[in-house]
């Protein structure tokens, strides 16, 4: 019996015990490789306790009372590489931080620099290492896949353990917004639809990147998920009760988990910009939620306030962003440009200034920069690309691909194939997508899917590999004839495909979700050779797949793995592994589903008879192709057994219970068991089920396990439109599965 993950929050209250001895516990070594484990790093950050802390304030006082007004708000100035940075601001103390230096030389040169200016305050060094340095990790929605939270820390681990050996000591990263429509381009930067898995996921990764050595900028508060549209930088409008159930969750597990610093949103919120809304900063982040680190701006977004209407100009952008709460500006300039203006005609007081200047000082107090050594430069390249971080890397792609379906069992590849087509750029020794490349640094030789299904299957097996386009953004065909002779002569098509370029990231929305460019037509003359088809997806988002899934009998959603990514396909393909990831977002039928998520309000009018005067369209189903949490296996987990410990549970208390999951099939493996609890009524409609809990375990062919679970009525709480939060007695239904659709089901009932 393992323990399922709950809310950092709320572990503390927790208790697990065995329910007695598991069968299958341990995993093939061929099938299933273990996880590599992280060691500790002697650049490891956490907030400070105690004496220590006290101290730190004493220290974080006497240096604010040695600082001049200049300097104070060069504290508050985040700059970087560009046209315009000029490296006398570090040493005359006019920049607090500076992002986008990745060269250790360069790096080791500016912190030097800031130990020459009058008081030697250290420079924090930002950059988006978003999922990976060096070597690259799967996007977060694809770690997020995984629903292994040991993994997701490890991922964060050893992307700040490379980031730290450049002399990057910041990260703007996780990013936890709550994401709900996969038009969104930066879908792939988050961890999906659920606020369960995604406060998970957010603690996770803010454990991960601290104990390797860089802070952490949860981002983007609040709400910029959720733009209209999923046009990027759009409006939002969110209840204040939505804010708090569905998007706040994730950044109060990040900030229980140690968050330094947290980023504002580039969108509007109700009307008010988020880098301008001081209930939103102020009241909420560093007043509600008792957050103690700094605030910065998104890229100019103190700027943007003129564009959004609420700044005439850049001093007044500047002055209502400081007192809404935002410590330190992203690239802007207009702090550094207005702000000591602002301070002499008395419209921005000091003590604004000097608790900005104090929040970022205790920072860097805790980050422990006053006496970290330097970057040494001549170390930095041993330490990239090392084979515990390439394990690493391995261990997370295997496990973030989700097999969406396998009709026939044509996977793994069976024996009887005999000769293999591999068609798409994708599949190429092109390097996988990343967030963005770190120019210089030392690059991974990496193999083909071609290479790896060779490796595995041997000589017996004829693979070739045809890119069919000009180029891995896929919007134009190239030696088209030849790939489909090829195709034609094959036992079996693997055809790799999926967004790159262009296609997703910042900026990217989209308003169609289909195959980009050229590739669905590609796509279409292979299904229609007549062979059987293995879509293998390379995306950022879901895509909506109604069609394709109609017609090729295996599907397997990989979004985009990183440095070991073809190595992890080609194992996942041949069996040497047994794909265990599960969708962290609904993939919709259509985009004129969207927004469509598990865990949506009930209506008065459901669907049940599908007749008209439901709640329904009338030229697609409601629910989506493949819903949250599912994914498939080379084998067959079964769950019953399940029994709660108690009928009645008080307010203050748990509820506790167990299942049995068994491995009916004949491979080992891995399952997600997953846990949603109802309220079946309320002062108000209360969604239809919610994710409480999840444990992803390992079973041998055969075998069965207890896993008990705990979930504390408080998690069950919600919040009415006045922010007021609300527990309720009553009825609740628990469901137990492997996926949202779980209908293994008890009922407790909540008391007094």
């Amino acid at each position: 019996m393992s323990r399922l993950f709950l809310p950092a929050l709320a572990l503390a209250t927790l208790a697990f015990s065995l329910a007695g001895p598991a069968q299958g516990q341990n995993r093939s070594a061929q099938n299933q490789p273990s996880q590599p484990a992280a060691v500790q790093d002697p650049n490891a950050m956490a907030w400070r306790s105690g004496p220590e802390a006290a101290e730190i304030e004493r220290r974080v006082e006497a240096l604010l009372a040695q600082m001049t007004l200049d300097e104070k708000i060069g504290q508050l100035n985040l700059t970087g590489r560009g046209d315009g940075f000029d490296p006398q601001w570090v040493a005359t103390g006019r920049s607090g931080a500076i992002m986008n230096f990745i060269d250790p030389r360069e790096v080791r040169r500016l912190q030097d620099l800031a130990r020459t200016s009058r008081l030697q305050i250290p420079l924090i060094i930002g950059l988006d290492a978003i999922h990976g340095f060096a070597t690259y990790f799967p996007q977060p929605i694809g770690q997020a896949a995984t629903f292994d939270p040991k993994l997701i820390e490890l991922a964060a681990y050893w992307t700040a353990r490379e980031s730290r050996a450049a002399g990057v000591n910041w990260t703007f990263a996780p990013m936890v917004d709550l994401t709900r429509d996969p038009r969104w381009g930066r879908v792939f930067e988050g961890a999906g639809e659920d606020v369960h898995l995604a406060s998970v996921v957010a603690a996770a990764r803010v454990r991960g990147y601290h104990r390797g050595g860089v802070a952490t900028s949860v981002k983007h508060f609040a709400g910029y998920g959720e733009a209209e549209a999923g046009r990027d930088y759009n409006s939002v409008w969110i209840p204040l009760s939505k804010l708090l159930d569905r998007h706040v969750p994730p950044f109060q597990a990040a900030i229980a988990a140690g968050a330094f610093t947290a980023m504002t949103s580039l969108s509007a919120m109700n009307g008010m910009p988020a880098t301008a809304d001081r209930g939103l900063l102020t009241d909420l982040l560093k007043g509600r939620l008792g957050f103690r680190g700094f605030v910065v701006s998104d890229f100019a977004s103190i700027e943007e306030l003129i564009k959004h209407g609420v700044a005439a100009d850049g001093a007044e952008a500047a002055r209502k962003a400081l007192l809404a709460g935002v410590d330190m500006d992203m690239f802007s300039g207009l702090y550094i440009q207005h702000l000591a203006d602002e301070v002499r005609a008395e419209r921005v007081p000091v003590a604004a200034i000097d608790e900005a200047v104090r929040r970022i000082l205790r920072v860097k107090f805790h980050m422990g920069l006053f006496e970290a050594a330097p970057v040494d430069p001549a170390a930095t390249a041993g330490l990239l690309i090392t084979p515990p971080a390439r394990a690493a890397a391995l261990a997370v792609a295997r496990e973030a691909m989700v097999l969406l379906k396998n009709d026939g069992d044509i996977l793994p590849i069976r024996p009887d194939v005999r000769s293999i087509a591999v068609v798409g750029a994708l599949a190429m020794v092109d390097e996988d997508w990343q967030y963005g490349d770190n120019v210089g640094l030392p690059r991974i030789r990496r193999s083909t899917v071609q290479a790896e299904l060779a490796r595995h299957l041997g000589p017996q097996v004829r693979i070739s590999a045809h890119s069919g386009f000009t180029t891995q953004c896929g919007i134009e065909l190239a030696e088209r004839e030849a790939t489909l002779a090829a195709a034609r002569a094959a036992d079996l098509i693997v055809a790799v495909l999926g967004e790159e370029c262009e296609f997703m990231g910042e900026s990217a929305s989209r308003t169609r979700l289909d195959l980009p460019g050229v590739q669905g037509e590609l796509l279409n003359d292979l299904i229609a050779t007549g062979k059987p088809v293995v879509l293998v997806l390379k995306t950022g988002r879901p895509l909506v797949l109604t069609d394709i899934a109609a017609r090729v009998p295996a599907i397997i959603q990989s979004f985009h793995l990183g440095s070991e990514g073809r190595v992890a396909i080609g194992e996942v393909l041949t069996g040497r592994v047994n794909p265990s990831g599960k969708l962290p977002m609904s993939m919709p039928r259509s985009v004129g589903q969207i927004p469509v998520y598990y865990d949506h309000l009930p209506t008065g009018r459901p669907q049940i008879k599908h007749e008209r005067y439901e709640s329904s369209f009338i030229d697609e189903r409601n629910e989506p192709l493949f819903p949250f949490g599912f994914g498939l296996s080379y084998t067959r987990f079964t769950l019953d057994q399940l029994v709660l410990d108690q009928a009645r549970v008080p307010l203050a208390g748990t509820i506790v219970g167990s299942v049995r999951i068994t491995n009916a099939g004949a491979r080992d493996g891995r399952e997600v068991v997953q846990v949603y609890l109802r309220q079946r009524v309320g002062s108000r409609s209360r969604p239809v089920r919610e994710l409480k809990a999840f444990e992803k375990v390992t079973l041998a062919a055969g075998a069965s396990q207890t896993v008990r679970f705990a979930v504390p009525v408080e998690a069950l709480a919600f919040h009415d439109d006045q922010g007021r939060r609300r527990l309720e007695p009553g009825l609740y239904d628990v469901f137990v599965g492997t996926d949202s659709r779980a209908s293994l089901a008890a009922t407790v009932e909540v008391g007094e």
